[in-house]
Order: C-alpha cells, then structure tokens, then sequence
C-alpha cells in the first residue's frame, strides 16, 4: 500500500464525522441518501438472507470513514441493519432486522471495470452528485482493509488483530463466484473472508480455526488476522461483531464440489478421494474434542433435538405440498431416535463444523484435504451454532454433498456413485476415529434426515429446478429402515 493510503487510514480515526458505535446526525443522513439505491442493490445479492421479502427501511448500526470522501475515492464502512417482515414460516428463515456489513466506495464515476460493482448514483446526502458501489471490487479499498490487518489498526470502532505476519503490497483480487459471504485473495499468499450478515458474540467461524490452530491441526488453514466491531448500543450486548478473517490461501486447490463434479463427468471413480476427506474430517472432529469440551447427551437434550427436527419436518410440510406425503414416514426416523434415548442411550455431543458439504473443503495440489468456513449455517442464531453436537451431522451433511454432485455434473444421476463415495467416506472417517458413523444408524439418519428437509425448503424457495435432488433423497429415507 502506498504510504498516502497508510495515512488515510490513521487520518480517518480522527477526521471521520461518522464513527462507528456513535451514529452523528451526518451517518443518519448518509444512510437516508442511500435507502433507495440499498432497497433495489441489497436484495439482489447473493448473500442477502431476507429474499422474498420486501425492505421496509434500513437502520444505521455503526459507520465508519476509512478514506474520506473529499478525495477521488471514498471509502466507508456500514452496519446497517435491514427491516423486513416476518415470514409466515420460520424453520431457517431469518427474523427481521439482520444486520449487514457493506463496505462503500465513492467516486465521481466508475471506470468500466468497476461497473458491475455499482449500487447506483446518489441525489442528496454527503454524497450527492456522486457514484456509489460495491468497494471490494477495487484494489485500492481492498489495499485498505489488509493494511490495517498488517498494522494492526483501531479506526472508530474498528478493530484488526493479527497472529502471523503480512507481508504488505500484496495484490488483492475479489472472489466473483458466488458466495453466502465475500471474499478477496491478496496475491496468492492470503483469502479474507468478510461476513456480510453479522451478529455480536463469538463467531466460530474465528474462534474454531484459532482452536484447532492451537492444536496443530493441519487440515485448518489457521487465521493470520481477523477484524471485529466494538459492540453497540443498539445490539444489547457488550460482545463485538466478527466482521472477517484472514488465512492462508492454499494456492492451486480444488474445490471439493468442482473437483467431484469434474471427475463425474468423466465417469472417473472418487471413492480414493471420498476416503481421504474422510479421513480428513475425522482429524477435524478429533482436533475439537481435544481442545474444547464435550458434553454427554440425555434423554431430555435428545429429546430437544428431536422435537426441533419434528418442528422444522412440519414447518417444511405446510410450506412444501410436495414433501406431506412423506412426513409421516420421515418422522419416524425421529421418532427412533427419541425411542433410543428414551431407554437409556447416551451420545458424545462436541464442537463440530455445522454445515459441512463438499464445497466447504479444498484439496491442495499435492492431495492433502482442508477444510474450511466454519460458521454454520448462519439463519441460526449464534448460541445455537456454537452448541456442542454428535459429529453425525457433520458426517450427515457431507453424505448428503455426495448425493447432490450424483444429481449435479449433468448427466443423468449416478447413484451408485455416491453410495461408492458416502461408503468410502466413512470408512476414511474410521480409519482415523476407530469409529465408524454408519455403527449408529438411527442418530445418523435422523440427521440425513433433517438435512434433507432443510434442504426441500431451501429449493422450494430459492432454486425450484433442484427440488427433485432432495425429494429423491426424501423418498429414499422415507422408505428406508434405519440401516
């Protein structure tokens, strides 16, 4: 970063009329020029929860100038918190008010190569006259952010640690896939991941890397650097927002759901490589058992666990015609599971990944799997995503992922593909847990189950043409004993 950069970033700590955890008349105002632009651009990305609803009005979380607008580019970073209605079904649909990290770039106008990151052109406010858009498309905020990591820097309420060294004048370039959050790989050395709908509290997707860190795991790439809010007044709480983190980037990896869809289209057999992220996993889930604490599981948090999967089943029905013909079959595997625990059976519960898929796993170049993104599933609240659980679900998670590639490369579905994959993958799981999750077939086919109607709602809503990848499934498990 150029040294003029470095000083506009320790010059907005003082200059800035808008700081974070202290909303001035001028961050209202701001916020107020930006309503409508934010109401037709924040619906419309990826990582926008509340689709399907409309946007009644915004309010202004905290706000913070990181390059102040009277030069060419203007930077700012925003919690907004975005009011909708509530849905007439709950299960994963997130409550109204999320709050949203968005970083803002100003300038006159926008170069060719930044349009499509415009949010469009402000009429009034601090930045009347002027353009508006989405600032981590350009390098030079991109700059910003890792030279305040590096410098470990405190801007309003603004917060970048760091454990490892940044080398700085690294070149960022912003990730274009689609993404739940954002990310940018700063010259092939670092990938800063940014969350984008944000919560006070401890974010595991921070604080399970940084354990497994501790315990040497290899199969986490461990963060370098991590950026925080203070926490507000608004939030009622005195926890701050995890608002990104910075790791190695594994240079040359594959995605494990590019890589499977790959080699399925060339009829290649993946049961080597299910195996080894079996193996894999397993050094994860022995990772957190040693280095956070596991609890014992009940009758009574059993049968927590299987009412909330008998409410989200039922709520899943009423929004989803196509599933009621199953739901009393797949409650039965519910129902097996409380019958279990009802006489007496125990599970070990511990910290696991939480939404664990092909896609959230990278295999290097020389065929060593990591796994990654460690939030959960973020509708949930974070209390819940940080409870300690039967790693089943994980496993439950990753048997469905095969299931979905045999659907997904194109040609017709390939079931005896993932039956070879989901048996290769928990025969790689024991070989290094010395247990085999296929041993506890009622827990585990609960779990697939849930995963399954989680995963009918979620097309019914958002991608109606894959609704008949988790319904094959449903039809599977309702038919199917716990085997």
């Amino acid at each position: 970063m150029s040294e003029a950069m470095s000083q506009a970033v320790t010059r907005s700590v003082t200059t800035s009329p808008v700081t974070s955890g202290s909303v001035t008349t001028s961050g209202h105002g701001l916020l107020a020029s930006l309503d409508p632009l934010l109401r037709e651009w924040l619906p419309r990305q990826r990582w926008f929860a509340g689709k399907g609803r409309p946007v009644t009005g915004f309010s202004l979380v905290a706000a913070t100038e990181l390059l102040p607008v009277e030069g060419k580019l203007g930077l700012y970073h925003l919690l907004v918190r975005a009011h909708q209605p509530l849905a007439a079904v709950q299960g994963h649909v997130p409550h109204p008010g999320d709050c949203y990290q968005l970083l803002i770039g100003v300038r006159e106008a926008l170069p060719p190569r930044l349009a499509p990151a415009l949010i469009g052109h402000v009429h009034e406010g601090p930045f009347a006259g002027r353009t508006v858009y989405e600032a981590l498309y350009d390098p030079r905020p991109a700059e910003v952010i890792l030279e305040a990591l590096r410098s470990q820097a405190r801007i309003g309420g603004l917060r970048f640690e760091r454990r490892g060294e940044i080398r700085p004048d690294l070149v960022p370039r912003m990730v274009t896939a689609e993404q739940s959050n954002s990310s940018v790989i700063y010259g092939d050395t670092f990938i800063l991941k940014l969350l984008r709908r944000v919560l006070p509290g401890v974010n595991p997707d921070l604080e399970l890397p940084l354990a497994l860190a501790r315990e040497g795991c290899p199969r986490v790439p461990p963060p370098t650097a991590w950026m925080t809010a203070e926490a507000t007044i608004e939030a009622g709480t005195d926890e701050p927002y995890v608002l990104g983190v910075l790791q190695p980037f594994v240079q040359g990896a594959s995605d494990g759901w590019e890589l499977a869809l790959r080699e399925l289209a060339k009829g290649e057999d993946f049961s080597a490589e299910a195996r080894a992220l079996g193996r894999a996993t397993a050094e994860v889930h022995t990772a957190l058992a040693r280095a956070l604490p596991t609890v014992t599981l009940g009758h009574l948090q059993l049968q927590s666990l299987v009412d909330g999967m008998t409410e989200r089943l039922e709520a899943a029905a009423q929004a989803v015609p196509a599933l009621q013909p199953y739901a009393p079959a797949l409650r039965s595997a519910f129902e097996a599971l409380a019958d279990l625990a009802g006489e007496g059976e125990t599970w070990t519960a511990q910290r696991i990944h939480g939404d664990l898929h092909l896609g959230q796993c990278l295999r290097s170049p020389a065929g060593e799997w990591s796994l990654i993104d460690f939030e959960g599933e973020p509708a949930k609240p974070l209390a819940e995503r940080r409870m300690a659980q039967p790693v089943e679900r994980d496993v439950a998670g990753m048997l469905r992922s095969f299931d979905y590639a045999a659907h997904s490369a194109g040609g017709p579905p390939a079931p005896e593909w993932a039956e070879a994959c989901r048996a290769a993958y928990c025969t790689g799981y024991a070989e290094v847990s010395g247990r085999d999750p296929r041993t506890d077939p009622v827990l585990l086919r609960a779990y697939e189950t849930d995963k399954a109607i989680y995963e009918v709602l979620y097309e019914a809503r958002h991608r109606p043409d894959w609704l008949p990848v988790p319904l094959s499934a449903v039809r599977r498990l309702a038919g199917s004993a716990p085997v």
